[in-house]
């Protein structure tokens, strides 16, 4: 039996929420895609607070023993991805979140509730 995907999020929750993102969203992929088990979508109210949000879940997860696999669009500030293997997470300008929609493309997501200090958002 697997555990729970809740039981291994807490860590990358923690990480996100550590720098005031907002709008947190996390699409459960198990049995819908092979490229992770889960999605983290997050926003920043600007690109520096993106590139900010970023930085810090890289280092508070690297304290953690845990590094990503790749990291992208640090510099520019508008759309961080962060991939971890199982866990991918995305920080994105509210501007390019809206574009992508991602939460548009994984509509068979679960998307699972967290504690209250964050937010879902209803798409």
């Amino acid at each position: 039996m697997t555990a729970p995907i809740t039981d291994i999020l807490g860590p990358y929750i923690d990480a996100v929420t550590g720098k005031k993102a907002t709008d947190i969203v996390v699409l459960d992929l198990r049995g819908l895609t092979s490229i992770a088990d889960a999605f983290i979508l997050c926003c920043g109210k600007s690109n520096r607070q993106v590139t900010a949000i970023g930085e810090f879940i890289i280092q508070t997860l690297k304290e953690g023993g845990t590094k990503p696999l790749s990291a992208e669009g640090l510099k520019e500030g508008r759309w961080v991805l962060l991939d971890y293997g199982d866990v991918v997470i995305h920080v994105f300008s509210e501007s390019v979140r809206d574009f992508y929609d991602i939460e548009g493309l994984w509509t068979d997501a679960k998307k699972i509730k967290l504690e209250s200090g964050t937010s879902d958002r209803d798409t």
